[in-house]
Parts: structure tokens; sequence; C-alpha cells
């Protein structure tokens, strides 16, 4: 049987599946559906440093192919999650790592020195597609500079693995890999939404009430792939996947490009059980193929 295990920053995952922030909730949600302790980890949704309501309904709009999203990261901040929420999530058999989030680079240290207390959260993601209200809304993920800026100040304050989820919506990803990498990230996670929209032609305005959000699901796949493959190739750190995966091809597809894991998003609003498939899925690829261990596939994409 094929070992499915894979260190990643000196971490160890029993296997290579993860769950996307914001499509997973806690993870308590998904008890009925599935053993949570059959995932490598479960990314929970953004936490802040103060409440935050999110944004006016409509927030949602399915799309071909995908959905948008502009929920707004709605949280009750890092206190909430530490006293009512951690309680209830921190036996659970997988790893639990905090997507981090904030509008100023305080607020991300922060939150990462809260969580960083935390004996059973291994790690965090810090999310740094959000707007940096000291500049004018500017995403922290759109500028390298300011990338590095973030992540460095984060990997001040934070002393387990720290992981940086990158916006695809750049002109080069690969110099964002850069900056974080040089920042500190142990960890790249790509690709976080694609700006996009929808509208109602009868009524003759957007779907959704922030006019644009940010679109996932089988759309995006090719967009991320891509970005995986070139970060993989430009960077000497690990790469966590997603972006319209769907079944286990396309996670497999992924570690190919590069990816030594991957995150299952907006496939777990269809199906909830889709996250162990995707295990089984991708044991049965190692089995029928004779490889051993799934490092072998990391980053294993025949391009000559």
């Amino acid at each position: 049987m094929a070992d499915l295990s894979i260190n990643i920053a000196g971490l160890q995952f029993k296997n290579p599946v993860t769950t996307a922030s914001g499509t997973f909730g806690y993870g308590d949600e998904f008890t009925e559906f599935i053993d949570l302790g059959r995932l490598g980890g479960i990314f929970v949704k953004a936490v802040t440093g103060k409440n935050r309501n999110g944004n006016a309904y409509p927030r949602m709009a399915e799309t071909p192919s995908g959905m948008l999203n502009s929920v707004g990261l709605q949280n009750k901040g890092v206190d909430h999650f530490c006293r009512e929420i951690y309680p209830k999530i921190m036996n659970f058999d997988t790893h639990i790592i905090v997507n981090v989030s904030g509008s100023t680079v305080e607020e991300y240290v922060e939150v990462a020195e809260r969580i960083n207390e935390l004996e059973k959260v291994p790690a965090i993601e810090l999310n740094i597609s959000c707007p940096n209200v000291k500049l004018g809304g500017m995403a922290f993920g759109t500028v390298p500079s300011m990338a590095t800026e973030v992540t460095a100040a984060v990997r001040k304050v934070y002393k387990k693995v720290l992981m940086v989820k990158l916006s695809p919506n750049v002109t080069s990803i690969t110099d964002l890999a850069k900056a974080v990498a040089d920042g500190g990230a142990d960890v790249i996670t790509l690709i976080n939404t694609l700006l996009g929209m929808s509208i109602d032609a009868e009524q003759r305005r957007p779907v959704l009430s922030t006019i644009t959000g940010g679109l996932s699901g089988p759309a995006i796949k090719p967009v991320a792939l891509r970005m995986v493959w070139q970060v993989h190739k430009a960077v000497n750190i690990p790469i966590v996947g997603l972006g319209g995966i769907m079944n286990a091809t396309d996670a497999i597809e992924f570690i190919l490009a590069g990816a030594s894991a991957i995150q299952v998003g907006t496939a777990n609003f269809i199906d909830p059980m889709i996250s162990v498939k995707i295990v089984d899925g991708i044991e049965d690829y190692l089995n029928s193929h004779q490889i051993g261990s799934l490092p072998e596939l990391v980053g294993a994409l025949r391009t000559e």
C-alpha cells in the first residue's frame, strides 16, 4: 500500500488532503458527514482582530463552472475564537490551521500572537489578499514590498509553521512568492480567488452587493495549476495548492505541478464527503502506478 504521508516544513501530515478556509467552517459542521481524522488538515475560516459582520447580502452567486463570493471575512474576532471555538475543535484528529486576516500589519501581528499561544494549532495561514486600510485599500498581496513587510512582521511573533496564501490578482505570481519567502514564510498556499463579477441583465444590476467578488471552482483550475507550477520552479519552499479541485485527478494534477498538499474548497458545497473521496482516489492512483510514497509525485510533471 502506498504511503500518503508527507512532511511539510517540519509538520507531518497523514495525507495531502486538507480543506480550504471559508468552505469548511470550523470543521465541526462536517462531523456528521465524514470522519475528520481521515483528513490531512483543516484550514478553518478566517480570524481577525475584532468582530466583522461581513458584507451585505446578496454575497454569493453561482457562475458557469464556479461561484462568486463576497462574504467579507465574517467572524467574531480572535478573542471569541480562542474562548469559544478552539475548545470545541482542539481535539480533532487532524491538523487545525487557522487563517489569519487583517486590515493593518498590526492586526495581523495581534491575531498571530494570540493563535501562537494555542497548543493544538501547529500552523497559521496568512491571508494577504486583504485590503490595507492605511494604503487606501490596496491588498497586501499585490505589492511585493508590502507582502514581505507583513510576512516578516508576523514571522517575528509567530513561532510555528507560517503559511502565506497568495492572491492570483497580480502581474507576476513568482515575484509575490519570492517576496513572502524573503519575509520568512515556511509554506506558500495558492491560489486565492480571482476577482470577478456577475450581472442580472433583467434588473441591469450587479448580482453581488459589493459588485465584484472572488471567483472559485473549476473555472479557475487552469490558472491555479499554472501558478503552482511557476512558483514551484521559482522558490524552494513547500506549496499547498488549491483552486477548482473537484476530484482526486484534479488533486494529483496539482501535486504533479509542485504542490506538496492540496486544499478542497468549493467542492465541499456540492459534496460534503468529497475530501475523503479524494484521499481514497489519491491512494488508488499511487497504488495503480506503483508509486510507494507521495513525495515521489510532488513536482514530477514531465515537460521535456
